[in-house]
């Protein structure tokens, strides 16, 4: 079976049709469709204030569009348009199905809170109450984000970025979610953290068969980690593709700038 038709058969985890929301008379972004399967990443870039970031708080049900639907394949009810969703039912998909990734992980940690703690306050949030089976996946978990399990009750504050970053993702994919989003995971690290970071990155996804939607300005982020890529310019999708042939056959006039001011860096 060839790779499209592998797709084809495949449920759409996440359809996305004609989002648009706008701040006044600014557009944040504009007729936005496209569709996500199980297992696949797709990166958005684009410059700041390109749209990507309202598009992402949308999809991941933080702020609501002015128009269009988003609707996701929930386990229970299949396709569902998240903005019908009661708050409950949308705070119970965040912590279980769902995993939001902060650009700055002091939005998404608990800094006083024990670094073992923060990973399992998500089980224990949907009913996990043995202490042993808890404290034991949370050491599952900073294995696999490489964090020295010395560090298991140690607070989130007294640790590095890049660890701080790592004791995020392992928060959100303790639950095993199904969809992933990530705000610049990368983000205000140096580089050499960045790339252990995105290597721990790229084995979960991988290993867990995660899907995920990473929103950044890094090029050499969604080289790795995405299969599929969208280029946005003032709030329009404006190119989109496999991340190897848009990044290596640009075809309009932005995303040729995007790739040619990597290439002189």
């Amino acid at each position: 079976m060839t790779a499209a038709a592998k797709v084809a058969t495949r449920r759409i985890l996440l359809d996305v049709r004609g989002v648009s929301k706008s701040y006044g008379g600014q557009v944040g972004c504009l007729d936005v469709s496209f569709a996500l399967y199980p297992g696949e990443v797709l990166g958005i870039v684009g410059e700041s204030g390109s749209g990507k970031s309202t598009l992402l708080a949308c999809l991941a049900g933080r702020l609501a569009p002015d128009t269009g639907s988003i609707a996701y394949d929930t386990k229970e009810r299949g396709l569902v348009d998240i903005l019908s969703l009661s708050e409950p039912e949308r705070r119970r998909l965040a912590r279980t199905d769902w995993g939001i990734v902060h650009q700055n992980p002091r939005d998404g940690i608990r800094m006083d809170v024990s670094a073992g703690g923060n990973i399992g306050e998500r089980p224990m949030s949907i009913g996990a109450r043995h202490y042993g089976k808890i404290r034991a996946e949370a050491h599952e978990w900073l294995n696999k984000v490489e964090i020295d399990l010395a560090r298991t009750d140690d607070k989130p504050r007294t640790f590095s970025g890049g660890m701080q970053q790592r004791l995020q993702i392992a928060r959100n994919l303790v639950t095993r979610p199904r969809l992933v989003f990530m705000d610049e995971p990368t983000g205000g690290l140096d580089v050499s953290v960045q790339a252990k970071l995105l290597d721990v990155l790229r084995g979960l996804v991988h290993e867990l068969g995660i899907a995920a939607i990473i929103v950044t300005h890094d090029l050499a982020v969604v080289r790795l980690l995405a299969d599929r890529l969208m280029v946005m310019q003032r709030g329009r999708v404006i190119e989109e593709g496999l991340t190897d042939q848009v990044l290596d056959d640009p075809h309009q006039p932005y995303t040729q700038l995007l790739v040619s001011s990597v290439l002189q860096v």
